[in-house]
């Protein structure tokens, strides 16, 4: 089943994408919850029309996420946590990294971060998607609470 996507979907495609997917996926997933639209020859040549006319857009959108993309290669992360030893009570995750990003004045939203769960002190990198075309490595450190 060709679908074309509305919206992001983790895992499958971005917006505007033409996907093939299985159709009971398709079907009781995707679209009753407003991610895709069946991808028909007329829904086809109406998202090229569109593609067209977003190309300028999306050229300034890619200059935006790129100069954020700096942004955030130049600021030094740290994340204090409560640590016995080396090991921490709990873990951090991408919500504890968006708010440090959002304390430093660089919000971004958290399902856009992919760290992983963290449960020792020390570096560790993130992967911040701003853009799909703009995928930037974000360093940061956990530090234990004094």
């Amino acid at each position: 089943m060709e679908l074309i996507l509305k919206k992001d979907v983790q895992n499958l495609g971005f917006k505007d994408d033409v996907v093939t997917v299985k159709a009971g996926y398709g079907r009781n997933y995707l679209i009753p919850q407003g991610f895709a639209a069946l991808a028909t020859p007329s829904a086809k040549k109406v998202l090229a029309e569109n593609l067209k006319q977003k190309a300028h857009k999306e050229a300034k959108i890619i200059d935006d996420a790129k100069k954020l993309a700096e942004a955030l290669k130049a600021l030094e992360i740290k994340i204090s946590s409560k640590a016995g030893g080396e090991k921490l009570f709990g873990s951090v995750t991408n919500i504890d990294i968006a708010a440090a990003l959002e304390a430093a004045g660089q919000p971004v939203d958290r399902k856009f971060i992919t760290s992983g769960t963290v449960k020792r002190t020390g570096k560790y990198t993130a992967s911040v998607r701003l853009h799909r075309d703009v995928v930037v490595e974000l360093a940061y450190e956990i530090v234990a609470e004094a």
